[in-house]
């Protein structure tokens, strides 16, 4: 067993008296995202009742988990932090930089080879704080999480934006920038907005063709994908008793298209058992000792419109499958009326790929259903017609998936198994069976569906389904496709129609020993260095950012201004620019690159304002930089929406830009820019965003009496000798304030430690 559990008995074994202090202190019953929260207080002697949405709260997570993309950079910063060890448990994931092309075996023996000198930077790295570190194969970080790592009632934060995934085997698990991680591994607290709380009541039983992911799919039509930021989901009810823990898990994981901080599920004996087939049964004996403090108050469920900011209600038995895209997770269409709205939008109705697994739906439950269906059309004379690909979770489940038949399986209908890692689902797919530009459909189980997210291509028309519609969908290759009523013709002309799907929430079998995806670290620390190649173009020491001078921003450039969606994938692009995620430097130069530059609908085209000329956005970031000139970006809503790569704050802050002005910011891409002591402000009135022209300079006044609730005032100087004052908002505290005097937080960090 990996994971400590002499820490989580000691952990439980003060649990029920904390809750009672915890129920007293805030008059009454609680919720269980309650009491993880207020259990993991960096103060314990300070307990008071905090306000939801309001008060800033100092927590103290119990571990740290981070991939590969993003631990290089959360690493470097931890270096320049100067500890000796980590305060609490971290481990590192090598699951983003393996690209999907050719299957699981090449494809993995060509990262090793492209990514050597990555993955010796973070083996080493790893073996010299006494951190857990996992090899290229081993998996998806967050099913290996799952496997291994989560336990009910525990609180993690990770360098991932679904570290969500881990509420399904309840433990509130929140996706964070590297900075943030660095405060917790160096001991400091981790501050957090007291979130809101949605609750959602599941009554029924899933049925037929219908799963979990049919729920979160429906839920993100509800809550679009910022309707749930600041806020947890926390799920309950007779309907969830039903759900599988990776069913749970499932939810959580695309609790993240919504904007919500995480998703959460009581414990139950769906988690019992999974801890159990696991190999964690003292963890599961362990918390069924204490079960009633691992869920809410039995009064919170019998009346949440008390207790919930937001109540939302679904009944499994009535609930149908969704479809949901393109282009944005939370356009949700019920299978029922897929034919009609896509003929009415005019998508492209043939599937050209059809895509399963990755971490949000790469279960034993799922690969097992979705299998059932692959058997069912072979039985019926039936292969697919589009491409179709599977990516296991983990090598935990591709072995299983192996040893029960079900890649052969796949393989029989014109499957092909990538590697067990992210690939597709954050673009690392090198896709051959179209051009860049090719207007086609997808459909897929992962979580996100953003222009160009999967393949760079921006015609790419990505839908997200089950497992289990997916391959359905790939049989028939048609996107209007209904498998609850439609017939299809096999081989020998026949009309058939395919079975409802069946599967295991665990293995029959029961789980395996993997093997050696997981290092073993040295006992001699001493003989252990971290290895960085001066001259590598993947990886660069880092220099700590410059603090605050003590100055207004005055003469500062609009970069640019952005129009409509603007995530982090616009702000700092994954797929090819994944190798350089080590590379602050390097890096930087796909700054804005997807972003739509308002004033001509074109991406990566602004106006330099020095020499009059549209140019490519991180050289004219970088020639402003040369100068001595700052620039300031202004964006609209939500702006900085999913990933949770700090890159997207780490360049603006290396290219000189002094302040993102946005109508409203995701979650974790405002306090990214807030650690790397940037400005993130909001406009006062939003109707000001119009107001800024292409060439307008910018004067950021009073930042000597840069004060919590106190607006910013923003002087804005046209080229025709106006000028015009407007305000912005802020959601700064006093702390975060200290982090935009000192330069960045890392800089306080490292001060208090000297």
């Amino acid at each position: 067993m990996i994971i400590n559990t002499e820490l989580i008995k000691s952990y439980y074994e003060k649990l029920p008296q904390l809750i009672e202090e915890i129920r007293k202190t805030l008059g009454k019953p609680l919720t269980f995202s309650e009491k993880v929260l207020y259990a993991h207080l960096f103060n314990k002697t300070g307990l008071k009742s905090y306000k939801r949405g309001i008060d800033y709260v100092d927590f103290a997570p119990d571990r740290v988990a981070m991939q590969d993309a993003t631990a290089q950079m959360a690493l470097l910063q931890f270096i320049l932090a100067g500890k000796e060890t980590s305060a609490v448990p971290v481990s590192v994931h090598c699951d983003h930089l393996i690209m999907a092309k050719e299957g699981s075996a090449v494809d993995l023996k060509t990262a090793n080879v492209n990514n050597r000198e990555v993955y010796d930077f973070l083996s080493s790295i790893c073996d010299k704080y006494d951190i857990d570190f996992w090899k290229p194969g081993a998996g998806i970080i967050h099913q290996i999480i799952l496997e291994n790592y989560a336990f009910p009632g525990g609180m993690m934060i990770g360098t991932d934006s679904h570290t969500v995934n881990a509420g399904g085997l309840g433990m509130i698990a929140i996706g964070v920038g590297g900075a943030d991680a660095v405060d917790v591994m160096s001991g400091m607290a981790w501050e957090l907005k007291l979130p809101k709380m949605i609750g959602v009541r599941l009554t029924g039983k899933l049925n037929g063709w219908t799963s979990a992911k049919d729920i979160i799919l429906k839920v993100s039509g509800l809550l679009t994908v910022k309707g749930g930021t600041g806020c947890i989901i926390e799920y309950f009810g007779e309907g969830a008793e039903f759900l599988s823990c990776t069913g749970k898990a499932t939810i959580c994981n695309m609790g993240a298209e919504v904007g919500a901080t995480c998703s959460v599920f009581g414990y139950d004996q769906a988690m019992s058992r999974y801890l159990g087939s696991t190999d964690r049964s003292e963890i599961s004996k362990l918390a069924e000792e204490i079960k009633e403090h691992l869920t809410a108050d039995p009064e919170v469920y019998s009346d949440p419109g008390k207790f919930f900011d937001q109540l939302i209600e679904i009944n499994l038995s009535e609930l149908e499958p969704y479809i949901n895209g393109p282009f944005t997770p939370d356009l949700a269409t019920p299978i029922s009326e897929m034919k009609r709205v896509a003929v009415q939008n005019s998508w492209p109705l043939k599937i050209k790929v059809g895509l399963i697994g990755s971490c949000t739906n790469s279960s034993y439950e799922d690969i097992s259903r979705a299998a059932s269906i692959a058997t069912d059309a072979l039985q019926k004379n039936l292969v697919v017609k589009s491409r179709f690909t599977i990516t296991p979770g983990s090598e935990q489940i591709r072995i299983l998936a192996e040893r029960d038949g079900f890649l052969e399986t796949f393989e029989k209908i014109g499957g092909t198994v990538f590697a067990n890692a992210c690939g597709p689902c954050i673009g690392q797919w090198d896709r051959e069976d179209t051009d860049k530009l090719e207007v086609n459909t997808v459909i897929h189980s992962f979580n996100r569906n953003f222009s160009k997210r999967n393949d760079g291509n921006p015609n790419t028309n990505a839908f997200v389904a089950s497992p289990e519609i997916v391959t359905a969908l790939a049989i028939a290759g048609d996107l209007t496709f209904n498998p609850l009523t439609d017939f299809l013709t096999n081989s020998k002309g026949e009309k058939v129609k395919l079975a409802e799907p069946s599967g295991f929430d665990l293995p029959p079998g029961g789980f395996v020993n993997v093997g050696d995806g997981f290092q073993k670290l040295s006992k001699d620390k001493r003989a252990v260095s971290v290895k960085i190649e001066p001259s590598s173009e993947r990886l660069q020491a880092l220099e700590p950012f410059p603090e605050w001078d003590g100055s207004d921003f005055t003469g500062l450039n609009l970069l640019i201004r952005v129009k409509g969606k603007c995530t982090t994938d616009h702000i700092s692009m994954a797929g090819f620019w994944l190798k350089f995620r080590g590379h602050l430097d390097n890096i930087s130069n796909n700054y804005m690159i997807g972003a739509v530059n308002s004033f001509n609908d074109q991406t990566n085209k602004i106006l330099n304002q020095v020499t009059g000329e549209y140019e490519p956005v991180p050289q004219v970031a970088r020639l402003y930089k040369s100068l001595g000139i700052g620039s300031i970006v202004v964006g609209e809503e939500n702006f900085g929406e999913g990933s949770s790569r700090e890159h997207a704050a780490m360049e603006p802050r290396f290219l000189n830009v002094k302040a993102v002005l946005a109508k409203s910011f995701a979650r974790i891409h405002e306090t990214n820019l807030k650690k790397q002591g940037l400005l993130a402000l909001t406009f006062s009135d939003k109707n000001d965003y119009d107001r800024i022209r292409e060439n307008d300079k910018f004067d950021i006044t009073g930042l000597n009496e840069f004060l919590e609730g106190k607006k910013i005032r923003i002087i804005i100087h046209h080229s025709n000798g106006e000028s015009e004052t407007i305000f912005a908002n802020h959601s700064f505290n006093e702390s975060q304030i200290e982090w935009f005097r000192a330069g960045s937080a890392l800089n306080l960090i490292r001060t208090k430690k000297e």
